[in-house]
């Protein structure tokens, strides 16, 4: 009986469960750049097919979005476990004027900690106030009914979320980039860039003139730095599929929680207690 108080007094015992709960965000530019067909049969195109592989091979309970960047930044699907509604948000992304990579962050932001206290429209006529152009944020609509969300969510919930910022790193609207990484990290969500194109990039029709376009990928760097992810290089559509693989393998996110466990601890060591006891009493005809 000393034996079962003293274990009943001891501290509260917890076992690690795992929880399948995480989000992704994929964050896709969509600026005219990316119609470069340095990567085959064209950026934006091997970026979707990249992207929709992702989807495919994605776990059951990973919930992933959608954000568009161009000249601004939308929401195009919020986090979802379904597959065909991600899909639907791929097909069919029309290319516009503009980059603005880090209003893409700030929605992808916004759409993965609701109730955070993060304002993206402030935050971006903001900027614009401060000497660049402003745009409205166009907010999007989900292509699924969106359950309620909780009024209220903690910073720390980004340790089970990421995004994934597809780009060829060129940016000139909008929030800075790198504030908006700082931003993330902040709230400690991972930002993991894969830059889309090569160095010697390719010649595009851009508002009717000819502009050759790179990969500029040193911002894209900094950003999975700042973020404590990794940055990922694309040179080829066969390299833009491993990445994926790779990126896929990184994002298996496991929650853990506290499972209360004492009383079970409790029963376990009476059990073992009288199991002594009998044992006692049959060899000596005595408990003590």
């Amino acid at each position: 009986l000393a034996m079962l108080c003293v274990a009943m007094a001891r501290p509260q015992a917890v076992l690690l469960t795992p929880l399948r709960e995480a989000t992704v965000m994929l964050a896709l530019d969509t600026s005219g750049s990316m119609r470069a067909k340095d990567l085959k049969p064209s950026r934006i195109e091997a970026a979707q097919q990249a992207a929709l592989k992702f989807i495919e091979s994605k776990p059951a309970h990973l919930r992933v979005g959608l954000v568009t960047v161009a000249g601004t930044a939308a929401l195009a699907q919020a986090p979802t476990e379904e597959k065909d509604a991600l899909r639907r948000a791929l097909e069919n992304l029309p290319l516009q004027y503009g980059s603005a990579l880090g209003s893409g962050l700030l929605i992808s932001l916004e759409a993965l900690l609701p109730g955070s206290g993060i304002d993206a429209q402030k935050i971006i006529n903001d900027s614009a106030d401060n000497g660049g152009p402003r745009k409205p944020v166009e907010s999007g609509k989900s292509l699924d009914v969106q359950k309620p969300k909780e009024a209220e969510a903690s910073a720390s919930r980004g340790r089970n979320m990421a995004i994934v910022l597809m780009s060829d790193g060129q940016s000139n609207m909008g929030p800075e980039l790198i504030k908006m990484a700082e931003l993330a990290a902040a709230h400690e969500v991972k930002v993991y860039t894969v830059g889309i194109g090569t160095p010697e990039g390719d010649v595009v029709q851009i508002q009717g003139r000819s502009m050759r376009v790179k990969l500029e990928d040193e911002a894209l760097k900094k950003v999975a730095n700042i973020t404590q992810a990794a940055y990922f290089k694309a040179d080829s559509t066969e390299g833009l599929a491993k990445i994926y693989d790779q990126l896929g393998y990184r994002l298996r996110f496991e929650k853990r929680a506290l499972s209360e466990i004492t009383s079970y601890l409790a029963i376990l060591g009476m059990v073992f207690i009288l199991f002594d006891c009998l044992r006692h009493f049959s060899r000596f005809g005595r408990i003590i």
